[in-house]
């Protein structure tokens, strides 16, 4: 069975929807080697990434649908991605486990797990220091991660990440080393395991 992702992300403009498309496809190649790749719909917002989840459920049984959105807040320990979203978004009905997963708190963050990448990305001036130092990227605030990328760009030619955060994120994220981000997100990990499982 092939594997469909909405995925929170790309905004409402189709040349940002399609560098969100490329960039988890690229993330994920790194991920599944050989296997077969899921198709990827970059959604835009959270609740659009949820309307065209929910309708993929419905409309598309030979599809194993999965939910990618941000957490947007830190995810109690023991608590599953289905029971967060249920307690914030409380209109979002239907979600089952293993089918919803989180970015936490945001994808950014996943950022923080391969800085040398990042600072490649960016080149001379840019501060790793600035960075939330937090060894577990999960419990760092989106604010303070967004805050920490903007000011440690922030002197580069670049000029920051806020400025640019979509055209940057998403090349950041197509140029990150997931095997990092799985050892520094328990999520992430859950994730890269379901579909390594469902795409064998």
């Amino acid at each position: 069975m092939s594997v469909s992702l909405f995925i929170e992300g790309g905004g409402p403009q189709r040349r940002t929807q399609t560098a969100c498309r490329k960039a988890f496809r690229l993330f994920f190649e790194k991920v599944l080697g050989d296997r077969p790749k899921p198709r990827i719909v970059a959604s835009g917002g959270r609740d659009e990434a949820y309307r065209d989840f929910c309708r993929a459920v419905e409309s598309d049984p030979d599809s194993f649908s999965v939910l990618l959105v941000d957490s947007e807040g830190p995810v109690t320990a023991g608590r599953g991605a289905v029971a967060h979203l249920q307690e914030r978004e409380r209109r979002w009905t239907g979600l089952r486990d293993g089918q919803v997963f989180l970015m936490v708190q945001c994808m950014e963050a996943w950022f923080l797990a391969d800085i040398p990448a990042v600072a490649a990305y960016y080149g001379r001036e840019f501060r790793a220091s600035a960075l939330p130092g937090h060894p577990d990227i999960e419990m760092i605030a989106k604010r303070d991660v967004l805050e920490g990328l903007h000011a440690a760009a922030r002197a580069t030619a670049k000029g920051g990440y806020l400025r640019h955060k979509r055209e940057d994120g998403f090349e950041l994220l197509g140029g990150i080393d997931p095997g990092k981000v799985r050892r520094r997100s328990g999520h992430a990990a859950d994730l890269f395991d379901m579909l390594l499982a469902r795409l064998a």
